[in-house]
């Protein structure tokens, strides 16, 4: 086969995956772009103060680091509701289109957000799964600098709003967010009553804040 040939074929399925990729629905197509691209395309300034990484691209140290912040923070709150549990955790942090933004000391990872671009009862949103810092480190705008940055990367992507889910009994988590302007989602679930009459209230909000 000629190089010009070879050519040919070459810009032909360069065509092609453009054309399938620019079909596919917003969600799917951003979750499709290696580490690289989503970085250059939706996140290039965030890396001069945080570093950003898939869930393949993360290194187990970081995510055991990742996961001894979530233990350390809210294991109790974990506990109370429906159990901590650091494997199962652990296996929700490696679903497929995590995302990480990490932020480093001099003793290594000291704060990281984890989020996912996905869809919540049928609109296309940012999600924050988890946000943790270390306690040398809180009260130094960290958090909020973090929450902003995964908002500014759902507004390059185009979705609605960012969410995000608090336990009830984190009071502090709370009043944070509604600094940061979220409220309750018109979603997040209320009181339900069982067979036998008791009333029971879920241990846990969801909060939103529009992004268009």
């Amino acid at each position: 086969m000629s190089s010009a040939t070879g050519n040919r074929i070459t810009k032909l399925k360069v065509k092609k995956t453009r054309r399938v990729s620019k079909a596919l629905p917003l969600v799917e197509r951003t979750n499709a772009l290696s580490a690289a691209d989503f970085i250059s395309k939706y996140a290039s300034e965030d890396t001069n103060k945080v570093d950003i990484y898939t869930s393949a691209t993360i290194s187990e140290a970081d995510l055991e680091a990742c996961l001894d912040l979530v233990e350390e923070t809210s294991s109790a709150a974990y506990a109370s509701s429906s159990g901590w549990s650091r494997s199962k955790k652990r296996k929700e942090m490696k679903l497929p289109d995590m995302k990480y933004m990490i932020v480093r000391g001099l003793g290594g990872v000291t704060g990281f957000l984890s989020f996912m671009v996905t869809y919540e009862d049928g609109k296309e949103v940012v999600y924050c799964y988890e946000i943790h810092l270390a306690g040398e480190v809180r009260g130094q705008g960290i958090g909020g600098m973090l929450m902003g940055r995964m908002e500014g990367v759902g507004r390059a992507v185009g979705v609605e709003k960012a969410m995000l889910t608090v336990f009830k009994s984190n009071g502090v988590a709370t009043r944070f967010y509604e600094r940061l302007g979220y409220g309750i989602d018109e979603y997040s679930p209320g009181p339900r009553r069982l067979r036998n009459g008791t009333v029971k209230e879920p241990d846990y909000l969801i909060l939103s804040k529009g992004l268009k």
